[in-house]
């Protein structure tokens, strides 16, 4: 049985990374309500770990924290320590809201890394579907802001095209006229201007260099497949860093990454680990050699 969510405090998120808890917290951001997050992973005392800020998915309008845990455990898994955030939803809060959320709590775990991570802890953000989209715009944002620095981006089936017309997400919904993602699309651009805005549809932008490297994930039969795989060809020529990935074993992607119900994820969970793991190994730089006495 996987352990209850406890705290509320940074301080306890922390104890819950050293001792490998599953705590809720609520984090403090300036000038915005509290936003709602959960910590995964285990820093061992005395060690560094990487430090990821994930987002879950759910089309923009639907999700909870419940919604994130299986791809958080997943990066836990791999050696990280997570913090998933309930980041606020269309259309109540449409665009940017999201994101200026989600950068504002980036800012935030930047600030806690050593007591997160350990000392030097890389930080890492990912998201699957919705999620995967705002990770990569908050990725955008930190470059354009230029801080917090960022390891890497970790992009699961992302949500990229708000024309919701790749054959994949045809073939994935059969053609039909609309389609959840077209009606999440359509909630969180709130209007048809903001698609044009780089932030928003992160695939869209013409100034893609200077990002953190990314690594990309989809299925074989991914709705997202088409749209993320095309956004992983255009971060490679403008001289990215990308690991993609069409893994044949994810079944029912992007669903089953944030269905908390038991899925066809499970098939590939030690594929998903592993390219977590050597993504992470990738993009720490090896340590310092020590001073000659």
């Amino acid at each position: 049985m996987s352990p209850r969510p406890s705290s509320r405090s940074a301080d306890a998120a922390a104890l819950a990374a050293a001792d490998g808890v599953e705590a809720d917290l609520s984090i403090e951001l300036p000038g915005r309500d509290p936003v709602d997050a959960r910590v995964y992973g285990q820093r061992p005392r005395g060690e560094t770990v990487p430090l990821v800020l994930h987002f879950h998915g759910g089309t923009f309008v639907c999700g909870t924290l419940d919604n994130g845990r299986n791809v958080a455990r997943l990066l836990a898994g791999a050696g990280a320590v997570v913090v998933s955030v309930a980041y606020p939803l269309a259309p109540a809060s449409p665009f940017p809201e999201p994101i200026e959320v989600g950068y504002a709590a980036l800012e935030w775990l930047y600030k806690q890394r050593t007591k997160l991570g350990g000392k030097g802890a890389q930080v890492y953000l990912a998201g699957e579907e919705a999620g995967g989209n705002l990770a990569a715009a908050v990725a955008l944002i930190a470059r354009d802001r230029a801080h917090p620095p960022l390891a890497g981006q970790i992009l699961l089936s992302p949500m990229l095209d708000p024309c919701a017309g790749t054959a994949s997400l045809r073939k994935a919904t059969n053609d039909a006229a609309e389609c959840r993602w077209a009606k999440g699309w359509e909630k969180y651009l709130s209007c048809p201007s903001n698609a044009m805005h780089p932030y928003a549809v992160p695939s869209g932008s013409i100034r893609l260099s200077a990002l953190a490297p990314a690594l990309v994930l989809v299925g074989q039969d991914d709705a997202m497949r088409d749209e993320a795989l095309t956004f992983a060809g255009r971060l490679r020529a403008a001289g990215i860093d990308v690991t993609s990935s069409v893994l044949p074993g994810a079944a029912n992607w992007p669903k089953a990454l944030y269905d908390p119900e038991p899925s066809g994820c499970k098939a590939c969970e030690a594929s998903v680990q592993q390219h977590f793991r050597e993504f992470f190994s990738a993009t720490t730089p090896p340590p310092a050699a020590p001073k000659p006495s």
